[in-house]
C-alpha cells in the first residue's frame, strides 16, 4: 500500500513538472518564432495560421512525451503484461497470420466523407455528363452574369500577376534556352523592376535561377536580394523544376524540390510560401502533400479537365483546401486555386472570353512579333481611351471573380519565355499601370487593381475569407485524366519515351536484373548478341546518397578528431552527388520524363543522366572500398584504376546494359553485394562467368551457398558454348555490403537448369554440351505448361507461353491470362495520337496474332524456373522463385519490346483475370498512395487510361490480384477484372500541342513486373464511395525488392592482397512498414560545395492493408504505434543529435533547439502514410 501511495505520489510530480514544462515550453516556441518570422502583424494571415499550427504541433509533441514518461512509470509497474506486449509486437504471433484478424498497425479500408461542404473528386467523374456544349465567348464554359452592385461593400480586390513559364528544355535544350531566351529574361527583371516598386513579378524554375546567378556579377546579385526582399520578385514552389506529376516517382519529385529549396537558402535567405503548377498534364495530391511538408500553405494549379473546371466554376469550388485521401484530419490541408479556364496564356487568363483578353496582351500590338487569332488586335492605353479600356476589362474581371467566393482575384500575366526583349517589359507595365492608375482614381468601379505576387494575392485571399467568415469546401482526389478539349485526352505520355522513363529511373535506380536476349535488327538485318538487363527502379542516387553518408559517418567515428579520410575525394564526390540529383532534378520537368520533347533534347537528357550513372557509380565503388577494408590505411583511390567495379557496362546513353563476364579460376574472386532497403532480405544474385563448373562461398562464415547455372542464350535457340549465367541465393541484412568468393568447381558440380524448347508446327532439334534440352512430344506437346514452388503453381498456354492459371497454397484459383494487343490510330483528317494525346482507331484493340508461332523455352532449376516466349516484336518471360519466404509469392514478369517496324501502333499487355472488380480498380500516384479509379461508360476508351507509377490492383470480396511495376506507363481496367498496360507507342505525326514531331525515336526497351496474388481475409468487405485502400503488407514489401535490388560489384583480380570484412551498420531490419526514403548528406554551411557533418534522414511510413495477412509471416516486425525509438531503430548506429524539420530541411523549419534531442532516448513520432525529415548527426 505505502509503495502504491509513493509511486502516486511520484506519477502526481512528474504531471505537475510535466504540465508546467508545457507552458514554458510554450512561451519559448512563441518567442522563438517572432524571431524568427519578423514580419509585420498585419495581413499576414495565412502565415499566422502557419505559425499556429507549428505550435500546436509542438504541443502535440510535448504532450507526447509527457505521456511517454507516465507510460513509462506504468510499464514499470506492469513489467510482465509489457514484457507480453512487446513480445507480441517484436515476434508475429501465429495468430495474427491466421485469415480475418487484422494486423497491428494496419490500415482499414473506409469511405472518406467530408458532409455537405466536401468535394468527391470520383464522386464527381459519376455526376458529371462530359457533355461538351457551346459555351458561347468562354467555349467551354457558361454565360457569366453579374448585377453591378455585387462589389458596393467590398471592392474587387485585384492581383495581376506577370510571369515567364521557362520550360527546362522541350523544343530546345536546356542551355540553348538559357542562352536563347532565359539568360535575357533575367537580365531585363533587374533593370525593369528597378525601375518602379510597382512592378512585381515571379519565377518558378530553379534550375534556370541558379545558372543564371553563376553568370551574374556581385553588384546584380545585391540588386536581386533587394527585389525579393522589397516583395518585388518572388520564387514560388522553389523545385528545380516544375515536375511531371503523373511519371514522376515521390522520391524524385521530393528531391527536386529540395535541391531548389536549398539552393533558395544558401543564396537569398528565402523560404517559398505558394506553388505555382501552371503546366503539368493533370495534378497529383502527392505534390500537394510535398509542397505542405516544406512548408508551403497555398498553391495553383491549371490543366485539369475542362468539365471538371466548369463544374467547379459553377459551384464556387475553384478554390478549395485540398486534403490527402487517407487523411481524416486537416494536417495535410493545403490551400489550392484552379486556374478556370484553357490556357494560362494572356487570352485565357483575365476572364471568360479570350477575344476581349487578347486585347490586352501588350506583347501582341500591331508590329510586335505575335498577334491575336481574334484579330482584333490590343491598343496602346491613351488618356482618349483610357476609360473605354478600362471599362472593358473591368467587365471581364468581374465576370471571372463571380467564379470565386471572394472578391479577391487572381490575373496572371505572361505566357511560355515571355519578357525576353526590354520593350515587352515596357509595353506590358505602362499600359497596365495606366489602367491601374484609371481604375484607382475612380472609386466608383469598385476595384482595387495593382500587380502582385502569389504571396500578394494569396495573404489577401486568406484576410478576406477571415473578415467574411468564409470557408473554403474540402477536396479529396486526384486531377487525373486531363483532357483540354473535345475527346482530346493526354493519356499517351503516360508511356511515351518509355526507354527514357526507365532511364530516368535508372538514375534513381541501380541496374540489377538481368537476363540472356536474343534479339533481331529489323532494320539492318543483323543479329545482336548482348546480355540485357532490366534496370528495375530501386535509386542508384538513393542507394549512393545512403552509402556515401554512412561512409563518412564511419570514417569520422574512425579517427578521434572527426576528419575524413585523408585520400578519400569526399569533396569531388560531393560534388558528383550534387550533379547526379540535380540531372534527375531537371528530367522530372513536365516535358522531360513525359517523353514530351524533341527528339534531339531527348538525346541531352539521356548524356546528363548517362553521365551522372557513371559518376554515381564511381562513388558508391569507393565508398564500399573504404567500408570493406579491414586495415583502412591500405584504401588507396585511383580513379584510373578502381579497387571495385559494377559487373555490367553501359555504352550510351541509348543503350541496354551489358555484363561483364568473370573469368573464373580456382583462385577466389571477390564478389560484392550491396543491399540498399533496410529490411533483411533473401535475393537471387546471377553473373555471367566462363565457366559451367562454379562455386559462391560466404567470404565471412566459409558457407557454401546454393547456386545454378543458366544458359546465355546467343539465339533463341542456341545457347552460347563460352559464356554461362552463375546465380545463387544470398542473405543480405539491410544496408549491408557482403563478401562473397566465386572459384571454379570441380565438372559437373553445380546444378544446371534442365531447358525444354518448342515451337508449334515447327519441332527444334537443340544439342549443347553443357545443358539437357528436350523438346515436348506427343501429347505433352498440347498440355499446359506448368512451373511452382512452395507457395503457388501456374500454367501457361502450351502454344504462346503465356500466362493461363495460377493457384496458391492455400487453394485460391485464379484465371490469370496473359495477352498482347496492338492499339492504331484515327485515320481521315480527324487530329491522331502523338505525344501527348492517346486517339485510338475506332475499332478498338486489335489482338496480337504472329505471323509464325513464337518459340518457347522451358527452364527448370533450383533456384528460378521460368518461361519464355520469343515474339517478333517482344519477349516476354515470367519466372518463379525458389526462395522461402515471401520473396517466392509473386511471379516476375519481364518483356523487351522493339516496335522500330511499325507505324503508328501502341503495344499493350492484358492481364484477363476472373476476379469480379467491377469497374473499380487502383492504381498509384507517384509510389506514394493508391487512387481508387472507376472505369465510366459515358467516357471514351482513351479517358479510361490512368498513370501508373509502381502498382495497380483488383480485388473483389476474396481476393486481391496486384501488379508491381518498376516503370511508370499507362494503365486501364476497361472491363471487370483486367488490366491493360501500355508498353511503347510508335507515332508518325505531331498530334498539335506544339511538339511539331510524331515520338519515332523507339528504343530496345525492357519492362519488369510482380505479380501477386492473395487471399483476402474474413474481414474484407467492399467499401461504397471513395473509398481508400492501400497495399497490403506484402505488396510493400515485394514493391520494395524490385524498386529497389542489390548492387553487385567485383573486385578487380589481385584483391585477395587485401583483407576484406563485411559492412553490417544495422542489428536488425527496420519495421516493415517503415521505409528509409534516403539518408543524404547535406552540404556545409561555410565551405561550399563540401559535405558537412549533417545529414538529411526521411523515414515513410507506410499505410498498408488490413484485408490480408502474409503467411509465412516476413522477418521484420510492424506495430499500432506510431512513435518509435530511433536509437533502437537504427543501433548500432549512434546519432550525436536529432532535430525534426520540414521535408525540404530549410533551417526555418526546424523544431526549435528547445526540441532538438541529443540524448537518448530519441522518440519520433511517425504516422502512417506520413514522410517524416531529421536533420541528424551520425556518430
Amino acid at each position: 500500500m505505502k509503495r502504491s501511495r509513493m509511486l502516486a505520489v511520484l506519477v502526481g510530480g512528474i504531471f505537475c513538472v510535466a504540465v508546467m514544462s508545457l507552458y514554458r515550453m510554450l512561451d519559448l516556441m512563441q518567442g522563438s518564432e517572432s524571431k524568427r518570422y519578423g514580419e509585420p502583424p498585419g495581413g499576414q494571415v495565412d502565415e499566422d495560421l502557419a505559425h499556429l499550427q507549428q505550435k500546436i504541433d509542438g504541443l502535440e509533441r510535448l504532450l507526447s512525451d509527457n505521456n511517454r514518461l507516465v507510460a513509462m512509470l506504468r510499464d514499470t509497474l506492469l513489467q510482465s503484461k509489457a514484457s507480453a506486449w512487446k513480445r507480441a509486437n517484436n515476434s508475429i504471433d501465429s495468430a495474427l497470420g491466421r485469415r480475418g484478424e487484422a494486423l497491428p498497425g494496419c490500415r482499414l479500408a473506409k469511405e472518406m466523407k467530408d458532409g455537405v461542404d466536401g468535394v468527391q473528386l470520383l464522386d464527381v467523374y459519376d455526376l458529371l455528363p462530359f457533355d461538351n456544349p457551346d459555351g458561347g465567348p468562354w467555349k467551354q464554359g457558361f454565360e457569366i452574369t453579374y448585377k453591378g452592385d455585387e462589389w458596393s461593400e467590398q471592392p474587387l480586390e485585384l492581383f495581376l500577376i506577370p510571369h515567364s513559364h521557362n520550360d527546362p528544355g522541350w523544343i530546345k535544350t536546356f542551355d540553348a534556352y538559357y542562352h536563347d531566351q532565359t539568360r535575357h529574361i533575367l537580365d531585363n527583371m533587374v533593370v525593369k523592376l528597378s525601375e518602379d516598386n510597382r512592378r512585381k513579378l515571379i519565377w518558378a524554375e530553379i534550375s534556370y535561377f541558379s545558372k543564371w546567378w553563376n553568370d551574374i556579377d556581385d553588384q546584380k546579385r545585391a540588386a536581386v536580394k533587394r527585389l525579393v526582399e522589397a516583395g518585388q520578385l518572388e520564387l514560388v514552389t522553389g523545385g528545380w523544376v516544375m515536375p511531371d506529376e503523373a511519371n514522376s516517382h515521390y522520391f524524385a519529385m521530393l528531391d527536386q524540390l529540395m535541391e531548389g529549396h536549398q539552393w533558395l537558402q544558401k543564396h537569398l535567405g528565402v523560404k517559398p510560401r505558394s506553388g505555382w503548377a501552371i503546366d503539368p498534364f493533370g495534378h497529383s495530391p502527392s505534390m500537394a502533400y510535398l509542397l505542405k511538408g516544406a512548408g508551403l500553405h497555398n498553391m495553383l494549379i491549371q490543366r485539369v479537365h475542362y468539365s471538371i473546371k466548369k463544374h467547379f466554376a459553377q459551384q464556387q469550388t475553384l478554390e478549395f483546401l485540398w486534403r490527402q485521401s487517407w487523411d481524416s484530419s486537416s494536417r495535410s490541408d493545403i490551400t489550392c486555386h484552379m486556374m478556370p479556364f484553357y490556357s494560362y496564356d494572356v487570352p485565357h487568363t483575365c476572364g471568360p472570353n479570350p477575344a476581349v483578353c487578347c486585347q490586352f496582351d501588350f506583347q501582341r500590338l500591331p508590329g510586335r512579333r505575335t498577334f491575336c487569332p481574334w484579330k482584333i488586335p490590343p491598343k496602346p492605353i491613351t488618356d482618349q481611351n483610357v476609360h473605354e479600356r478600362a471599362l472593358l476589362l473591368l467587365d471581364q474581371y468581374r465576370q471571372k471573380s463571380r467564379l470565386f467566393r471572394s472578391s479577391v482575384l487572381l490575373v496572371p500575366l505572361g505566357d511560355d519565355f515571355r519578357y525576353v526583349e526590354s520593350s515587352e517589359w515596357d509595353v506590358q507595365f505602362n499600359n497596365y499601370q495606366k489602367l491601374f492608375d484609371y481604375f484607382n482614381q475612380h472609386p466608383e468601379l469598385h476595384i482595387k487593381a495593382r500587380f502582385g505576387t502569389l504571396s500578394d494575392y494569396f495573404q489577401a485571399l486568406h484576410r478576406r475569407l477571415s473578415t467574411t467568415r468564409t470557408t473554403l469546401p474540402k477536396l479529396r482526389g486526384d486531377f487525373f485524366s486531363y483532357a483540354d478539349r473535345d475527346d482530346h485526352y493526354w493519356t499517351g505520355y503516360f508511356t511515351s519515351r518509355p526507354f527514357y522513363k526507365r532511364l530516368d529511373r535508372k538514375l534513381e535506380a541501380t541496374l540489377r536484373y538481368r537476363r540472356s536476349v536474343w534479339l533481331h535488327d529489323t532494320h539492318h538485318d543483323v543479329v545482336f548478341i548482348f546480355m540485357v538487363t532490366v534496370y528495375e527502379s530501386s535509386f542508384c542516387v538513393r542507394a549512393t546518397e545512403i552509402l556515401f553518408s554512412l561512409t563518412l559517418a564511419e570514417m569520422r567515428r574512425s579517427h578521434s578528431d572527426g576528419r575524413l579520410a585523408e585520400n578519400f575525394p569526399a569533396r569531388e564526390y560531393f560534388q558528383w552527388l550534387t550533379t547526379g540529383r540535380r540531372n534527375l532534378a531537371l528530367f522530372q520537368h513536365h516535358d522531360a520524363v513525359a517523353g514530351t520533347e524533341r527528339e534531339h533534347v531527348v538525346v541531352d537528357y539521356g548524356t546528363r543522366l548517362f553521365q551522372s550513372i557513371l559518376n554515381l557509380h564511381q562513388v558508391l565503388q569507393s565508398s564500399a572500398h573504404w567500408l570493406l577494408l579491414l586495415d583502412k590505411s591500405q584504401y588507396h583511390h585511383d580513379q584510373s584504376k578502381p579497387f571495385l567495379q559494377m559487373d555490367e557496362v553501359i555504352s550510351a546513353q541509348d543503350a541496354l546494359p551489358q555484363k561483364t563476364t568473370l573469368s573464373l579460376s580456382y583462385e577466389p574472386r571477390s564478389l560484392i553485394i550491396f543491399n540498399p532497403t533496410e529490411q533483411l532480405r533473401t535475393s537471387v544474385i546471377s553473373v555471367v562467368v566462363d565457366s559451367p563448373d562454379a562455386q559462391v562461398i560466404d567470404a565471412e562464415t566459409g558457407r557454401q551457398m546454393s547456386t545454378q547455372i543458366s544458359a546465355v542464350w546467343a539465339e533463341p535457340s542456341r545457347p552460347s558454348t563460352d559464356t554461362f549465367q552463375l546465380s545463387f541465393v544470398a542473405e543480405l541484412p539491410p544496408l549491408s555490403l557482403v563478401v562473397y568468393h566465386v572459384t571454379k568447381a570441380s565438372s559437373g558440380s553445380t546444378p544446371r537448369v534442365r531447358y525444354t524448347v518448342h515451337r508449334r508446327g515447327n519441332p527444334l532439334d537443340i544439342h549443347t554440351e553443357h545443358f539437357q534440352v528436350s523438346s515436348l512430344q506427343g501429347s505433352e506437346a498440347d498440355a499446359p505448361l506448368s512451373l511452382s514452388n512452395k507457395h503457388v503453381q501456374i500454367w501457361s498456354s502450351p502454344e504462346t507461353g503465356l500466362l493461363e492459371k495460377l493457384r496458391l497454397q492455400s487453394g485460391l484459383v485464379r484465371k490469370i491470362q496473359v495477352q498482347f494487343l496492338w492499339y492504331g490510330t484515327r485515320t481521315g483528317s480527324r487530329d491522331k495520337s502523338g505525344a501527348y494525346l492517346f486517339l485510338p482507331a475506332d475499332e478498338g484493340a486489335q489482338l496480337y496474332i504472329s505471323s509464325e508461332p513464337p518459340l518457347v523455352r522451358i527452364s527448370r532449376g533450383p533456384i528460378f524456373s521460368d518461361i519464355t516466349s520469343h515474339f517478333p516484336h517482344f519477349t516476354h518471360t515470367v519466372r518463379l522463385f525458389h526462395l522461402d519466404g515471401h520473396a517466392g509469392k509473386s511471379l516476375e514478369i519481364s518483356n523487351l519490346v522493339d516496335i522500330r517496324s511499325q507505324v503508328n501502333r501502341e503495344l499493350v499487355m492484358k492481364i484477363v483475370s476472373d476476379v469480379a472488380s467491377g469497374n473499380r480498380f487502383y492504381s498509384d500516384l507517384n509510389g506514394f498512395q493508391m487512387q481508387q479509379r472507376r472505369t465510366l461508360a459515358k467516357l471514351p476508351l482513351q479517358a479510361n487510361f490512368y498513370p501508373m507509377t509502381s502498382a495497380v490492383f483488383l480485388q473483389d470480396s476474396t481476393s486481391r490480384l496486384s501488379l508491381l511495376s518498376a516503370q511508370s506507363q499507362g494503365v486501364a481496367s476497361l472491363k471487370p477484372g483486367e488490366l491493360e498496360l501500355v508498353l511503347d507507342r510508335r507515332l508518325q505525326q505531331d498530334d498539335n500541342r506544339g511538339l511539331g514531331q510524331g515520338v519515332t525515336d523507339n528504343k530496345l526497351t525492357a519492362s519488369l513486373y510482380h505479380l501477386l496474388l492473395e487471399d483476402r481475409g474474413g474481414g474484407a468487405k467492399e467499401v461504397g464511395g471513395a473509398s481508400v485502400d492501400h497495399l497490403s503488407l506484402l505488396a510493400h514489401l515485394a514493391s520494395l525488392s524490385l524498386c529497389h535490388p542489390p548492387m553487385t560489384m567485383v573486385a578487380t583480380s589481385n584483391s585477395q592482397l587485401l583483407k576484406l570484412r563485411p559492412f553490417q551498420p544495422l542489428h536488425s531490419s527496420l519495421p516493415c512498414d517503415i521505409h528509409l526514403l534516403n539518408l543524404r548528406t547535406l552540404e556545409d554551411t561555410q565551405e561550399a560545395d563540401t559535405p558537412s557533418q549533417e545529414t538529411a534522414l526521411f523515414l515513410h511510413r507506410k499505410g498498408f492493408d488490413c484485408s490480408t495477412a502474409p503467411e509465412p509471416a516476413p522477418q521484420c516486425t510492424w506495430s499500432e504505434h506510431e512513435e518509435v525509438n530511433l536509437d533502437d531503430l537504427f543501433s548500432p548506429l549512434q546519432f550525436q543529435s536529432v532535430r525534426r524539420s520540414g521535408l525540404t530541411l530549410l533551417r526555418a523549419d526546424d523544431e526549435p533547439e528547445s526540441a532538438q534531442q541529443r540524448h537518448p532516448p530519441r522518440i519520433a513520432q511517425l504516422r502512417p502514410m506520413e514522410i517524416s525529415a531529421f536533420r541528424v548527426q551520425m556518430d
